[in-house]
C-alpha cells in the first residue's frame, strides 16, 4: 500500500521535472503522513535553454548571472529575445570602442572568429562577442541586428570599422532568409554605418547562399557602403584578416 503511494508520487514528481524541463531535482528528505509521501526539503534547477517555451509556466523567473557580470541595456535586449524564441541570440560588449565587430552563424564558427582576431594580435579591437544560430525568423535577425549595428556604429570617430557577417557552411538555415533580416537593418543604419565608415566583410554558405550574397552585394551598391561578399569557395575566417587590414591602412 504504502509502498504503491510512493511509487505515484515519483512518477509524479517525474512528469512534473519533465513538463517543466527541470535539468535537477532533489526532494531530502521526504516523509510519509498517514501513508502519503510529503517533501521537507528540496531543490531544483530549471535548464534556461527552455524558457522560450516555459516562460508562461516559469512566471517571472531571473536565472543569476556569472559572478560578477552585469548586463548593458543592449545586452539585456538581446537577452529577452533570446529567451523567447527556439534560436540562438547571444550579443556581449567586450570592448565598446573597438573597431572590429562581429554577427556570426554558428556557436562554433562565432567562437572561431573571435578566436582568430585574437590570434592575428588584434584581440584590443573586438567590440564584441555575437552569435545567432538555429534558424531564427526574419523579424529576430531584423531586432538582432539593428542591436549589433547600433553598438558597432556608436561614437564615430573618424576612423574606419568593419563589421564581419560570417558563418560556416549551414546544413538546414534558410541563409538568404536570414540575409533579409540583417539587409534590412542594415538599409535603416545607413547613415549610421557611413558615418562611422563602416566596411562590411561577409562570408556564408549553406541552402540558398547564393541568393543571399548577390543580395548583399546588391545591397553595397545601393548604400554606397563598402562590402566584401564570399562564399564557401573562401576560408571561414579569411575575412578576419582583411577586417584588420582594413582598419590599419591609413586611406
Amino acid at each position: 500500500m504504502v509502498r504503491g503511494k510512493i511509487g505515484d508520487f515519483i512518477m509524479g514528481v517525474f512528469s512534473v521535472f519533465q513538463d517543466l524541463d527541470f535539468s535537477f531535482l532533489e526532494m531530502n528528505p521526504f516523509t510519509l503522513v498517514n501513508g502519503k509521501p510529503y517533501p521537507l526539503d528540496m531543490r531544483g534547477e530549471l535548464d534556461d535553454t527552455a524558457a522560450f517555451k516555459n516562460f508562461k509556466k516559469w512566471g517571472d523567473i531571473e536565472f543569476p548571472l556569472p559572478f560578477g557580470r552585469v548586463l548593458s541595456p543592449t545586452e539585456s535586449f538581446i537577452h529577452s529575445l533570446d529567451e523567447k524564441t527556439s534560436a540562438s541570440l547571444k550579443f556581449t560588449v567586450l570592448n565598446p570602442k573597438g573597431r572590429i565587430w562581429t554577427m556570426v552563424a554558428g556557436g562554433g564558427a562565432s567562437v572561431i572568429y573571435a578566436d582568430t582576431v585574437g590570434d592575428l594580435g588584434y584581440a584590443s579591437e573586438l567590440g564584441n562577442y555575437a552569435e545567432y544560430s538555429g534558424a531564427p525568423n526574419e523579424e529576430e535577425v531584423l531586432q538582432y541586428a539593428r542591436v549589433v549595428i547600433d553598438c558597432a556604429t556608436a561614437d564615430p570617430d573618424g576612423r574606419k570599422r568593419a563589421l564581419l557577417i560570417g558563418g560556416g557552411i549551414a546544413n538546414f538555415t534558410d541563409v538568404a532568409a536570414t540575409f533579409n533580416g540583417i539587409i534590412r537593418a542594415l538599409k535603416e543604419k545607413e547613415s549610421k554605418l557611413k558615418a562611422a565608415r563602416m566596411h562590411l566583410y561577409v562570408r556564408r554558405g549553406g541552402p540558398n547562399y547564393q541568393t543571399g550574397l548577390a543580395r548583399m552585394r546588391a545591397l553595397g551598391e545601393e548604400l554606397g557602403v563598402p562590402i566584401e561578399v564570399y562564399g564557401p569557395e573562401a576560408t571561414m575566417t579569411g575575412i578576419c584578416k582583411q577586417a584588420i587590414d582594413c582598419i590599419m591602412s591609413a586611406a
